[in-house]
């Protein structure tokens, strides 16, 4: 389906997108699909060793794990809600989705995306009791009170995406059926409807990804602001805690910066092509840099890998 054909007509119910993604020269799709490809491998690989080794190793059955496992599973389902189309159309003449398709990506990737929002501000909670409560860590951190945060990051994530893929989907478009991005988001999606209340939805849609990210960053922030007083006081021994921190914060400087600039600045302040980029980094790098993050400076996740790789010499070598 040429965009030509896509940009005539006014259906208020499209049956096709097309998404104009980078460049169409073959050399640069080749280049890019590679790159995908590769980026996609070490997000799996990556984030499938997280969650083996936070299950299998028992130096690793705490609630920071525990949440971290679960990072690590909603970075693997984040990712591949939109590499494996990106990676499909990059030799494809014809980077068409579905009007279905293009709602239910938008439904799993908000979904997805708004759960890990709120577990990042469940792994700050974590950090603020282990250092600023360590004497009721264990009462406050329990394995119920762990599922429960886990489970209300899932339900909240599929909820806000819910409604906001029901009212996108509602909304009427004409004239251009053209989204120029990588994959269906709504910021992008949003500059093709002309129905009369698509001001009406726009403002709905901001409003739950907004308490969804701003209200996760902020308890993230004021966990933090705590944990920064706490370690001032408490000198050389809280610089020790606070370095179980570090990761994490790398990982929501990373997850929540890039969103924020690509959601909240206005479209005509940033170039097409630099809003591409920001959501290739929270989309698609940010899942591959975790368990990367969380790996170089964690000791504990260090030793677990060693005791992995000497257990896997070790059979190998009665064999």
């Amino acid at each position: 389906m040429s965009s030509e054909s896509l940009q005539g007509g006014n259906l208020s119910s499209p049956t096709s997108f097309l998404l104009l993604g980078f460049s169409s020269t073959y050399n640069a799709q080749v280049a890019l699909c590679l790159g995908f490809l590769l980026i996609y491998l070490v997000t799996l690989l990556g984030n499938l060793l997280i969650m083996n080794l936070v299950w299998l190793d028992a130096h690793l059955h705490s609630p920071m794990y525990y949440f971290l496992g679960h990072l690590s599973f909603l970075d693997i389902c984040y990712s591949s809600v939109t590499l494996p189309k990106i990676l499909k159309d990059s030799f494809s003449s014809q980077k068409t989705i579905s009007f279905v398709g293009c709602i239910t990506q938008i439904y799993f990737f908000l979904s997805f995306g708004g759960s890990e929002c709120v577990l990042l501000a469940a792994m700050a909670y974590d950090r603020y009791l282990a250092i600023c409560r360590p004497l009721h860590y264990a009462v406050f951190m329990s394995k119920k009170i762990c599922h429960c945060l886990v489970a209300v990051s899932w339900l909240s994530g599929s909820f806000s995406s819910l409604i906001q893929a029901f009212l996108t989907a509602h909304l009427h478009f004409c004239g251009s059926k053209v989204i120029n991005h990588l994959f269906c988001e709504i910021p992008f999606l949003l500059n093709v409807p002309c129905s009369p209340n698509a001001r009406f939805n726009k403002a709905v849609l901001y409003a739950l990804a907004g308490t969804i990210a701003v209200g996760s960053f902020l308890l993230t922030l004021v966990s933090y602001v705590h944990i920064l007083w706490a370690v001032l006081q408490k000198g050389a021994g809280g610089q020790k805690a606070f370095a179980t921190c570090t990761s994490h914060l790398t990982v929501v400087f990373l997850f929540f910066g890039a969103g924020a600039i690509a959601y909240l600045l206005p479209h005509s302040s940033t170039s097409k092509e630099m809003g591409k980029v920001l959501a290739l980094l929270y989309a698609i790098i940010t899942p591959m840099l975790n368990p990367i993050t969380y790996s170089l400076r964690n000791n504990e996740v260090q030793g677990a890998i060693r005791k992995a790789l000497h257990r896997v010499l070790s059979q190998r070598s009665t064999k």
